[in-house]
């Protein structure tokens, strides 16, 4: 694909696959796939089954109903297909796709079952999944992701995570892990539903803890109603004002070159390299709540942050062989941490706490991009709060000496917490780990800390002079695009998050070890590997080595 031939921005009025309805406290989205919807030509997508353009309709409702519709506490997700709610991944699509675009399509499909429980936690507005029909797969991790299953009870409709017996693969989208860790499955009856393709119905999947309610089919509608209302009552969303439109990114495109308001992308695909500019905000900005919500998405920290996430996600997507991110920031550190203090002062109030929310899972995103990044900082730099936390989610930070004290970096409030990574710690506690103190001292630390403070406090990786800056940034630039992309990708991922798990830490680490493993591996994907052979009326051939 070409760099226009994929967006990741869409609206509601252009989805092929959703339907998004609100009505008050409740919203609801109705899954609709067009078989003839597929985002490349070579497959249908059948019985709801889905691919990276239907998940990217997906990601976006889930983002406008934190921001447009902040009066819902309640989404329903519902098929419109009554002969199924979904089918999962598209399997010719996957056994058609690249390994590297089978990885990413999972990593982003995780991501925006992620986003639905996050704004379960932090926005108020719960999930409910009325699963009526086989819901296989994919499917069913969408419904894992809700915070209630409920399921018609018609002796038809069932719930399966078949990967394993049908297709030699792993559950992508966190199944596994949702299964024992969110819904307490028992393991020896999670191991039988796991290799049981026909999947459980009625009263087991209850009893299993595979589904929270079912109903019979003449009561659905009053029952799915009932729960979903039962779920808006539980919500803890705090007031509310109207909603803000999230209005279009509109980037332009000079070939490699991808410019948006304050962030510019660029590819160098001889050097394997991106670039990742990010300009702070000049002039006047919102520093009350009020200003905050008038503001809108042209907000800094919200618009800002939207083009480094559309960035991101096109670095992923569309440029597989670019192994390096260099990362730097143009503005006035103290224009940057105005703003993050503003939004923190107001965070209790409701679009600056969903402000907040987003720049961390834009971090988080960051974080978990496999790619090499490294952070440069030199003069005329603005690595202040939630940008000195992209500068802390590289895995290097060359920062210029300078004697004059105009390179420098800066906390802010955002820094002590609200940020956090995938695996609940911030980026400072995964620097200082197990040192509280030393993460006390960076942030007791104020004003501008310029290169000798940062290097002193352990902020810096490298720190050289003037003279040499030029050749040693060079030198390690080259250095690392040289290296292999599998050791580094590997290397990257065991460092950047020390410390403890999460759940959603666990989905991330499995996806990247063990379903990217298993993708490449010949019982899965080779000519007689299970998601080769799926649908063809002879059996995949196992290598029975087990190692």
């Amino acid at each position: 694909m070409t760099t226009t031939a994929l967006s990741f921005e869409t609206h509601p009025s252009r989805y092929r696959h959703w339907k998004l309805s609100v009505d008050g406290e409740l919203a609801t989205l109705t899954m609709d796939v067009d078989p003839q919807g597929g985002l490349k030509p070579g497959y249908e997508l059948k019985l709801n089954s889905y691919d990276l353009g239907v998940d990217i309709e997906l990601a976006d409702a889930v983002q406008r109903l934190r921001f447009e519709h902040p009066g819902v506490r309640c989404v329903i997700v519902e098929s419109a297909n009554e002969r199924v709610f979904c089918a999962g991944a598209n399997i010719p699509m996957l056994g058609g796709s690249t390994h590297a675009w089978k990885v990413n399509f999972c990593k982003f499909t995780n991501e925006t079952r992620l986003s639905i429980e996050d704004a379960s936690r932090h926005s108020g507005q719960k999930y409910l999944a009325a699963v009526a029909g086989p819901c296989a797969g994919g499917g069913y991790e969408l419904a894992l992701a809700c915070d209630e299953i409920i399921l018609v009870d018609d002796g038809a409709s069932t719930v399966s995570l078949p990967e394993v017996p049908l297709l030699g693969v792993l559950p992508g989208t966190g199944g596994l892990t949702r299964l024992v860790d969110k819904r307490k499955v028992r393991r020896d009856r999670a191991d039988v539903f796991c290799t049981t393709s026909e999947g459980v119905r009625g009263k087991r999947a209850v009893e299993w803890r595979l589904v929270d309610a079912v109903a019979p089919k003449s009561k659905f509608a009053e029952a799915k109603r009932a729960r979903a209302l039962a779920l808006a009552a539980q919500s803890a969303s705090k007031a509310k004002g109207p909603g803000v439109t999230l209005e279009p990114l509109s980037p332009t495109f000079d070939g490699d070159v991808v410019r948006y308001q304050y962030v510019t992308f660029s590819v160098d695909a001889e050097k394997r390299r991106a670039n990742v500019t990010v300009q702070g905000p000049k002039g006047a900005q919102p520093q009350t709540a009020d200003e905050i919500q008038a503001a809108g998405s042209a907000q800094w920290s919200l618009r800002a942050f939207r083009e480094l996430d559309d960035a991101l996600l096109r670095l992923r997507a569309l440029h597989l062989t670019i192994g390096l991110v260099v990362l730097e920031t143009r503005g006035d550190l103290e224009a940057v941490r105005s703003v993050d203090e503003a939004l923190y002062a107001a965070r209790e109030h409701w679009l600056a706490s969903e402000i907040i929310a987003f720049q961390a899972r834009v971090l988080r995103r960051l974080d978990l991009t496999s790619r090499s990044i490294f952070a440069l900082v030199d003069e005329g730099s603005c690595f202040a709060g939630a940008l000195f936390e992209a500068a802390l989610a590289a895995d290097r930070i060359y920062m210029l000496a300078d004697d004059a004290g105009k390179v420098a970096v800066r906390t802010s409030a955002l820094n002590g917490g609200a940020l956090p990574m995938t695996h609940g710690l911030t980026r400072l506690e995964t620097r200082f780990l197990g040192d509280a103190a030393q993460v006390a001292r960076v942030l007791a630390t104020e004003g501008a800390i310029a290169t000798t403070d940062a290097d002193e406090l352990g902020l810096v990786t490298v720190a050289p002079d003037s003279i040499d800056w030029e050749d040693d940034v060079r030198i390690a630039l080259e250095e690392r695009a040289s290296m292999s992309p599998d050791a580094l990708s590997g290397m990257e991922a065991s460092l950047r998050f020390a410390g403890p798990e999460t759940g959603d830490s666990k989905i991330f680490a499995r996806l990247s070890a063990w379903q990217n493993w298993i993708f490449q591996r010949p019982n899965a994907v080779g000519p007689q590997g299970a998601l080769t052979k799926y649908g063809q009326p002879d059996r995949p051939v196992f290598d029975w080595t087990r190692c």
